[in-house]
């Protein structure tokens, strides 16, 4: 499983780059499912998918206004951070909400850098479970974090 969801993740996200898709924000469908936000750069995903009382955050990375991506990893890992705020907040929550985060880093040593920006959303000390995989390669060769969560709203 764990050689797979790096592979997994990298489909996806070169299907994001690569691909164009209608943009989305907070839309209902079929099935009771809300899609909530829209996709950079025109690719083909939901940022997020709230079906029921769940709400399924797609891997975010952390493109800033326009779809530019800052060159240093805490750059990336505060926007990521904040742009999954934007979503909690359009699906009417917020981190105190998210039970499961999932981290995927390409360096190691951005780790100590990671928990720094991660535990700034957390000034509770009340942190979801989270795993952290470090990973061969992101799909855009300057991506060097990308952030996945679910959470549980009322």
């Amino acid at each position: 499983m764990m050689r797979i969801a790096p592979l997994l993740l990298s489909t996806i996200a070169a299907v994001l780059i690569a691909g164009e898709a209608p943009a989305q924000t907070g839309s209902a469908a079929k099935g009771g499912l809300e899609y909530i936000g829209k996709s950079v750069r025109g690719v083909p995903v939901s940022p997020a998918v709230r079906i029921g009382n769940t709400l399924l955050v797609s891997g975010t990375p952390g493109f800033g206004e326009g779809g530019k991506l800052p060159s240093d990893f805490p750059g990336q890992m505060k926007q990521a951070m904040e742009n999954i705020s934007t979503l909690l907040k359009a699906a009417g929550s917020g981190w105190d909400r998210v039970g499961k985060v999932t981290v995927y880093l390409t360096r190691r040593d951005d780790f100590a850098d990671m928990n720094r920006v991660y535990a700034s959303y957390f000034p509770d000390g009340r942190y979801p479970a989270r795993t952290t995989l470090v990973v061969a390669a992101l799909p855009q060769p300057d991506f060097l974090v990308e952030i996945e969560c679910e959470a549980f709203l009322q």
